[in-house]
């Protein structure tokens, strides 16, 4: 039973803004038959506080975005871990924040990818880098061994930053081929 209550207030909260204009057109409604402005007063009030109140709900919401992008923006390579814990927030929550961000990231310099369960951030450099790398014709093992200093450590983060920045359309067709540069360095070597 407790919990069919609980489900009950998060529906009623969820709905408060109709409800509050159901109300205000109530208000508005008596009002429009007599002379008396009472009605009139109650509604703009009501009104204005209730835009006061769905602008206060949003303003946290968008500080911690403006300073999660702030934060990820020190570092080449950050996780949503780390970020937690700087902010001592839930993990849950900076999950969601990254989310929506990862969301909206189709033409933004940085690139939030999701691995293992988790959501990783990468710098503008460490991506500018990437794209140069793989226009190059270089291949995964090659591009972790030259992106160690941008802090990217496996393969499978070389391989699922290349599938999103291909998702995103964010990369060019190669100007050489993996199997054609490792041919020319074989004989330059030779």
């Amino acid at each position: 039973m407790p919990k069919k209550i609980v489900i009950l207030l998060k529906r009623i909260l969820r709905l408060w803004f109709i409800f509050l204009i159901i109300v205000i057109l109530i208000l508005v409604f008596y009002g429009y038959g007599s002379d008396d402005r009472r009605y009139y007063i109650a509604a703009i009030i009501i009104t204005s506080i209730s835009i006061a109140i769905l602008l206060l709900t949003y303003i946290p919401g968008l500080v911690l975005r403006i300073r999660l992008i702030k934060l990820m923006n020190q570092y080449y390579r950050i996780d949503d871990k780390t970020i937690a814990r700087y902010f001592k927030k839930n993990l849950i929550k900076i999950q969601n924040k990254m989310y929506t961000l990862a969301q909206k990231q189709a033409n933004k310099s940085y690139l939030i990818v999701f691995l293992n369960k988790h959501y990783i951030f990468y710098h503008m450099d460490t991506i500018e880098k990437f794209i140069e790398l793989y226009n190059q014709g270089f291949g995964d093992k090659e591009m972790l061994e030259q992106l160690k200093e941008f802090e990217v450590n496996t393969r499978a983060e070389v391989k699922i930053i290349l599938d999103t920045l291909i998702k995103l359309d964010r990369l060019k067709d190669r100007q050489i081929s993996v199997k054609e540069r490792r041919y020319k360095q074989r004989f330059e070597n030779a």
